[in-house]
C-alpha cells in the first residue's frame, strides 16, 4: 500500500523531462541569433549545454542517491555546507526555481495560443493555466503522475514529429553545420558566453527528480538512472529541434524573435501551419506547466518542516500532499505573471538558478571530505573531471553575464540575499522564543 503512493523510474524520469522541455528551447534562439548569427556556433550553444547539464545530472546523481530526501539543494547544501545554505537554496527554488519557469510557460503557454485565439486576455489565460494544475496535482499524487506522464509523452511525440517535418521543406535555409570562417573568434566572444544563459535555462530542469527524492521508489537507484536518462534524452531532442529551427527560417528573420517555433511551422506548412505549430507547442507548454507546479511545493514543505516561521507549509492531507505549499507557490506564480516581463524572468531566473547548482556540484568534493564513510549507491563517473567542467562553464558563463547584464545579475544576487536576512530574522525569532520561555 506503501508504494502507491511512491513514482517509478518512468515518472521519475519523465518529471526531468517535463521540467526541461518547454519555454527556453523555443523561445531563446531569436535571441542568441542577435550577438551568434552563424549556425555552427549556435549548435554548439545547445551541444555544450547539453554536456553541461549531463555533467551536473552525473554529480546530483552521487549527492541525491547518498542524501535521497526530498527538497533539492534545499537538502543538499544544507548538509553539506550549513542550513544557512539550504536555506539559501531552498529560497531560490521556491522564489525562482519553479514559480518563475511555471510563470514563463504560462506565459508563453497563452502567447503562442493568443496566435489562434487574438481576443483572449495573456495574462488571466496563463493564469488559469496554473490554477489548473494546481488543483490537478494537489488533490491526487497518483492521479497528477498519471496526467504528468500523459503530457510528457505527448510532448516528446509532437517534438520528434515536429524535426521529422523539416523534410517537408520546399526551399530549406542553404546552412552547413560545418565551421565557417569568423567562427573560432564567435565561440570566445562575450556574445557567446552570455548567449550560454538563454541556453543554460532551456536546459534547466535537469535536476528536477532531486525534488521529488521522498516521493521516489528506490531513490538510490532510480535517482541517478532518471537524472541521466532523462538529460540526455533533452539534449539530443534540443539539438535536432534547434537544426530544424535554423534549416526553415534564416537567422535574419529569426533575430529578436520569441515565437521560434510559430516562425518554423509557417515556414513548413504555411500560414495555417504556423497556427497549428502555435497550438502543438502550447500544448508542450502545458506539460512544463505541470512539471514545475508538481515538483515546486516538495521544497516548501521540507523547509516548512524545518523551520518553525514556515510551519504551516509543512501540513500534509491524507494522501501525503502537502497542500498549503501547493496555494502558496500559486500566489507566487501568480505575482510573477501580473508584474514581471518575459525576458526580465528568463534572465534572472538563468543566472539565480545557475548560481545554486554551481555551489551544490562543488559540494560533492565537500561531501566527500567532509563524510568518506557515507554510503554512496552511486558514485559520478568520470570524478573529479565531470564536475570541474561543469563548474568550470558555470563560472564562465556567470562572469560574462554579471558583465553583460549587470541589473538582472544585481536582482539574482539581491534574491539570494533577501533569503539570508529571511534566515537569519527566522534564527532571532527561534532564539527570541526560546529566551522567552525559559525565562
Amino acid at each position: 500500500m506503501k508504494d502507491l503512493n511512491k513514482i517509478g523510474l518512468i515518472t521519475t524520469t519523465s518529471i526531468v523531462v517535463a521540467n526541461m522541455v518547454g519555454t527556453g528551447v523555443f523561445t531563446s534562439l531569436g535571441f542568441q541569433v542577435v550577438s551568434i548569427p552563424s549556425v555552427f556556433p549556435l549548435l554548439l550553444l545547445w551541444v555544450i549545454g547539453g554536456i553541461v547539464a549531463l555533467c551536473g545530472a552525473l554529480t546530483y546523481g552521487e549527492l541525491s542517491a547518498a542524501l535521497p530526501r526530498s527538497g533539492g539543494e534545499y537538502n543538499l547544501l544544507g548538509v553539506i555546507y550549513h542550513p544557512a545554505f539550504g536555506f539559501l537554496a531552498g529560497w531560490v527554488s521556491v522564489t525562482v526555481g519553479f514559480a518563475a519557469p511555471a510563470a514563463l510557460a504560462a506565459i508563453a503557454f497563452a502567447t503562442y495560443l493568443k496566435t489562434l485565439l487574438p481576443g483572449i486576455p495573456m495574462q488571466h489565460t496563463a493564469a488559469t493555466a496554473v490554477v489548473v494544475f494546481t488543483i490537478i496535482h494537489a488533490a491526487s499524487l497518483r492521479f497528477g503522475a498519471y496526467s504528468h506522464n500523459l503530457f510528457t509523452s505527448l510532448k516528446i511525440a509532437l517534438i520528434v514529429g515536429f524535426i521529422f517535418s523539416v523534410f517537408l521543406l520546399d526551399q530549406p535555409q542553404p546552412i552547413s553545420i560545418l565551421p565557417a570562417g569568423g567562427d573560432p573568434e564567435l565561440i570566445t566572444s562575450p556574445g557567446f558566453a552570455v548567449s550560454l544563459i538563454y541556453v543554460s535555462f532551456a536546459y534547466a530542469g535537469w535536476n528536477a527528480a532531486v525534488y521529488v527524492a521522498g516521493d521516489v521508489k528506490d531513490p538510490q537507484q532510480n535517482l541517478p538512472k532518471a537524472l541521466f536518462a532523462g538529460t540526455l534524452l533533452v539534449t539530443i531532442l534540443y539539438f535536432f529541434l534547434n537544426l530544424v529551427f535554423l534549416y526553415s527560417v534564416s537567422t535574419t528573420e529569426l533575430a529578436g524573435q520569441i515565437q521560434v517555433g510559430y516562425l518554423a511551422g509557417q515556414n513548413i506548412f504555411g500560414e495555417t501551419g504556423g497556427k497549428i505549430m502555435s497550438l502543438v507547442i502550447s500544448l508542450l507548454l502545458i506539460s512544463s506547466i505541470s512539471g514545475h507546479v508538481f515538483v515546486g511545493p516538495r521544497i516548501t514543505q521540507v523547509m516548512g518542516e524545518d523551520y518553525h516561521a514556515l510551519r504551516l507549509l509543512r501540513k500534509k492531507n491524507s494522501d501525503g500532499i502537502p497542500v498549503n505549499s501547493f496555494i502558496f507557490q500559486l500566489v507566487l506564480i501568480l505575482i510573477l505573471i501580473y508584474s514581471a516581463t518575459f525576458e526580465q524572468l528568463m534572465i534572472y531566473a538563468g543566472f539565480t538558478l545557475n548560481l545554486v547548482t554551481t555551489m551544490t556540484v562543488a559540494g560533492v568534493f565537500v561531501l566527500r571530505r567532509k563524510r568518506p564513510d557515507l554510503p554512496r549507491p552511486y558514485k559520478t563517473w568520470g570524478y573529479p573531471v565531470i564536475p570541474i567542467i561543469f563548474l568550470v562553464m558555470s563560472a564562465w558563463t556567470l562572469t560574462f553575464v554579471m558583465l553583460d547584464k549587470p541589473v538582472e545579475s544585481c536582482t539574482g544576487f539581491g534574491i539570494v540575499l533577501l533569503g539570508l536576512a529571511v534566515y537569519f530574522l527566522n534564527q532571532w525569532l527561534v532564539t527570541r522564543k526560546q529566551v522567552i520561555s525559559t525565562g
